[in-house]
């Protein structure tokens, strides 16, 4: 019997089953991200080890899974997000991205620095820039529960479809950082490798820019001559993803910096004209993130598991998910009016997902062979905060978004939480959407 073609075929059964069951699987708050994390975990070599995907974490193949998963996201999500729509939602938008992100990944660093003294103080900026990103699939009944006002939603939307973008280049600086410390360089060596990853990141900036701004005007131009057709538009989005990655690498830059920034110069050109033509792109996106969550599940959650109860890393994890995120938030909406419920809300959903997840694959696929202990501690530290996000977040999105929901209906007096605007259009990461 051919094991790989058997492993294969387990899993394709497990995606079959889930896309048949997928609306009645969120109704319960099981979230894609649990269902193939655990099916990685119980496929992996942990488990029945019949799964093909269960590749050492430096094989080319979950490099480019991982790297596919994350170009895709940062461009479909950049190209779509739309927080001029929100109008006066922007102002809340800025506040999470431009003070919120800031101090989470700043309050990360200092709580893993005693919690994790084999961390220096790059590595714990690493860390707490790696699970700075949210998701807004692991919460997504909350999400599109009606009872929520519909302005908490859509800032938590666009937060979590722009932080991500945000993130990257601190995580890639970051990366580039831990590395010269691991290879002893001396100062002026350092200087400059930092130097050379900061001019990788702005060139990344112009070249995704660059590419996505030129196809969105491409695209827009031959639509209104005819000569496209909706599918062609779907297809062209996608290639116009691969393309910011790939002309950055050409041209020596960052690739995922580029993706992003291709993602938003593509909707400011076309004004997201195109919006409607992500269809691909965004099934593309799914199926990755569905490997992506298997490859979570085998090859960091399992092994994690196996190796015991490591309380320094649950300490940090249930840390990150509560005082650093809801801390962050609850400063950067300081003076907005919001009730301390809708505050502790907004900073509880802020799940550690597929974003995340890629970052952390990447991470330690770069980091193992150059700072083998680093590596470690950040894989076993990210997997339990990630997999408890995936966990907590996904089966509390349903029932704490009723119990705010009655709260908020009750409110007295004007509420900015309720003021009036459109139903936030939720991303296609998630088959029940």
């Amino acid at each position: 019997m051919d094991e790989n073609a058997a492993g294969l075929a387990v899993l394709l059964v497990v995606v079959v089953v889930y896309s048949a069951a997928a609306r009645r699987l969120d109704r319960l708050s099981v979230t894609s991200a649990i269902v193939f994390t655990a099916a990685g975990l119980a496929l992996g070599t942990e488990g029945l080890d019949i799964l093909p995907l269960s590749l050492s974490l430096d094989a080319e193949t979950t490099k480019l899974l991982a790297e596919s998963a994350l170009v895709v996201l940062l461009f479909a999500d950049a190209s779509t997000v739309d927080a001029r729509a929100a109008g006066g939602d922007a102002a809340l938008v800025g506040r999470l991205l431009g003070i919120g992100l800031p101090l989470a990944v700043g309050i990360g660093a200092l709580l893993a620095a005693p919690l994790l003294p084999e961390l220096s103080w790059a590595a714990c900026a690493l860390l707490a820039a790696m699970l700075a990103p949210t998701d807004a699939a692991l919460g997504l009944s909350m999400f599109r529960n009606r009872a929520v006002p519909a302005r908490v939603r859509r800032v938590l939307n666009v937060e979590s479809g722009l932080n991500d973008g945000v993130a990257t280049p601190v995580v890639f600086f970051a990366i580039a950082v831990v590395v010269d410390e691991a290879s002893a360089t001396s100062t002026a060596d350092a200087a400059s490798a930092i130097a050379e990853a900061a001019r990788d990141l702005a060139l990344g900036v112009g070249v995704g820019a660059a590419v996505g701004a030129a196809g969105g005007l491409l695209l827009l131009r031959a639509r209104a001559r005819g000569w496209t057709t909706p599918e062609s538009e779907e297809i062209g989005i996608l290639a116009l993803a691969a393309l910011t990655y790939t002309a950055a690498l050409a041209a020596g830059a960052n690739g995922f910096v580029a993706a992003f920034a291709g993602g938003l110069a593509l909707g400011a050109v076309t004004r997201r004209a195109l919006r409607e033509r992500t269809g691909v792109t965004d099934d593309v996106g799914q199926v990755l993130a569905l490997l992506v969550w298997t490859l979570f599940g085998s090859l960091l959650v399992g092994p994690v598991l196996a190796d015991g109860i490591d309380w320094a890393a649950i300490a940090y994890a249930v840390l990150s998910l509560t005082v650093v995120r809801m801390v962050a938030v609850a400063l950067a909406l300081a003076g907005t009016g919001f009730r301390w419920q809708t505050v502790a809300l907004m900073g509880w959903f802020g799940p550690r997902g597929l974003a995340s997840g890629v970052f952390l694959l990447i991470v330690v696929i770069e980091l193992e062979g150059i700072a083998p202990d680093v590596a470690e501690t950040i894989a076993v530290t990210g997997t339990w905060t990630i997999l408890l996000s995936v966990l907590l977040h996904g089966l509390t999105a349903g029932p704490l978004g009723r119990a705010y929901g009655r709260r908020a209906a009750a409110f007295a007096g004007p509420a900015p939480e309720r003021e009036a605007g459109p139903e936030p259009r939720t991303r296609r990461r998630h088959m029940a959407t």
